[in-house]
């Protein structure tokens, strides 16, 4: 792990973007796919995408190798829990408090850094970045801010849903941080897949399943760009940069997910956006401050 630089930055930036796009996306998908069938079938499109990359470009993919138990619990920490706990909790919580929620991700991924990697101690950059970071959050969404004794459990079980991306990412940071983007990005999506295979047999939501082309287009590309490329981007920023740079991705993607609502389905987007973005982007300037001076580990 390196002091982040500029490309860094540009890539979280490339990162949040393509988040953000994930939301209308899975709004159109969600019009004739059920949340089960949407999770396992966008999946499924990463896997056949990376698979074909991988394959093009002869790289071996190690899921099923010696070391096959560390990529099934990296593939279950952190894609098939929080995926599945979050499709959960967003069936009830409205979506800005979820946007909140999932923002919790760099808190959690700073104080968990600090005690289980060896070179992302906390420091008061750090802390006041990832900070003042979550606060531009909490200022967009605050008015909109609601909980209650209906939502309050589905609530957490989204936070617990952001904690388990931070659980995953220490992991790969810990046992497999030096085999490979491309490798670990498919050998974790395979698991994930294999993990998600069960769910779809008890639920059995093709039973009634009718798509319809456009939103069929949408998971496609949920799974290629949002789930894929995303997983190859944010292995890269997390080994380069490390866990505490990489999840202030979680404060970009609400942003972006208002400016691609406003862009593609005429929702409104307002002045508190653009305040919002600039003091995020302040916070992340804060902590690669932070992270100033580090070396490889």
């Amino acid at each position: 792990m390196r002091e982040p630089k500029t490309i860094d930055i540009l890539l979280l930036i490339l990162l949040g973007a393509i988040w953000g796009s994930a939301f209308f996306n899975i709004k159109i998908a969600t019009y004739t796919y059920d949340p089960i069938t949407l999770v396992f079938v966008r999946v499924f499109f990463a896997l056949m995408a990376l698979g074909f990359y991988c394959a093009y470009k002869n790289i071996k993919i190690l899921a099923f190798s010696k070391g096959w138990k560390i990529y099934a619990l990296v593939g279950l920490t952190n894609i098939t829990i929080p995926f599945l706990l979050i499709a959960y909790g967003t069936n009830v919580v409205d979506s800005y408090l979820a946007a909140i929620l999932m923002s919790t991700t760099p808190l959690s991924g700073t104080l968990l850094a600090h005690f289980f990697t060896t070179n992302e101690k906390l420091n008061i950059y750090k802390s006041v970045g990832v900070s003042v970071g979550f606060l531009g959050i909490v200022f967009l969404f605050f008015d909109k801010l609601v909980i209650s004794d209906s939502n309050i459990f589905y609530a957490i079980v989204i936070l617990c849903g952001s904690t388990f991306y931070v659980i995953g990412g220490i992991l790969t940071l810990k046992f497999l941080k030096d085999e490979g983007n491309e490798n670990v990005s498919t050998s974790t999506i395979l698991w994930s897949l294999i993990f998600l295979f069960p769910f779809c047999l008890y639920q059995q939501p093709w039973a009634n399943l009718n798509p319809s082309m456009e939103s069929t287009i949408a998971l496609i590309y949920l799974g290629v760009f949002p789930t894929g490329v995303a997983w190859l981007l944010r292995f890269h920023i997390l080994t380069k940069a490390g866990m505490v740079f990489q999840t202030q991705v979680a404060y970009l993607i609400p942003i972006f997910g208002i400016i691609f609502g406003y862009l593609v389905m005429d929702e409104q987007i307002t002045w508190k956006v653009l305040v919002s973005l600039i003091i995020i982007i302040l916070g992340i300037f804060m902590v690669k401050r932070g992270n100033k001076g580090i070396q490889n580990e």
